[in-house]
């Protein structure tokens, strides 16, 4: 029996992944074939499918492998020493991918495909439901430290937070002439300057 070298396979499996992204982001996933994605990658269909099921089990991996680095992130945030340094630099971490060519169009994409299928939209809300509660949860520890307007009620403001971040994604993928680069910062001063606003 052929032993195998777990890096390896990640690495493939990355490889693949990465292989189709390009392919799901201007052909959309139904267009896609898995004979493009094996052209794209490089190996035989059955080389492919030795490490995907199928081309839903591709679509999700594109995120997934994504994901996980981001969760580590995103953990250490909500345990950092100043809440409001963190809560920036999440907000920096969630907006960072709409910067690249072919994430606003991903993204785009996988919201549709959510439509259509359950598995990637319990995959979808569940990354969107862990990315609220880190937010709400470094709002919370921000008001509580004085850091922002302690009358914001956390999980309604983190709703607020990830849909405008949201929406560099969808503006970036609908609008050609949008720069998310330049918005950002924009972003970011709109957020900042309301979260310490006064009470009101």
């Amino acid at each position: 029996m052929r032993t195998v070298d777990p890096a390896k396979h990640r690495a493939r499996r990355q490889h693949i992944a990465d292989a189709a992204a390009e392919l799901f982001a201007t052909k959309g996933f139904e267009r896609t074939t898995t004979a493009e994605i094996c052209r794209a990658a490089g190996m035989s269909a059955g080389n492919l499918f030795h490490y995907f099921a199928n081309k839903r089990a591709i679509f999700l991996a594109v995120f997934e492998d994504e994901d996980s680095d981001k969760a580590e992130l995103m953990a250490a945030a909500e345990v950092a020493d100043d809440p409001l340094s963190a809560l920036l630099e999440v907000i920096d971490l969630l907006a960072a991918p709409a910067l690249e060519p072919l994430a606003p169009h991903l993204v785009m994409e996988a919201m549709v495909q959510a439509y259509r299928d359950p598995e990637i939209e319990e995959a979808l809300s569940r990354a969107n439901a862990d990315e609220q509660r880190t937010v709400a949860t470094l709002l919370a520890r921000a008001a509580a430290a004085g850091q922002i307007d302690p009358g914001l009620d956390p999980d309604t403001t983190a709703s607020w937070v990830t849909a405008l971040i949201a929406s560099l994604y969808t503006s970036a993928a609908t609008d050609p002439a949008f720069e998310p680069a330049e918005q950002l910062p924009t972003l970011r001063l709109i957020l900042t300057r309301y979260l310490r606003a006064e009470a009101r």
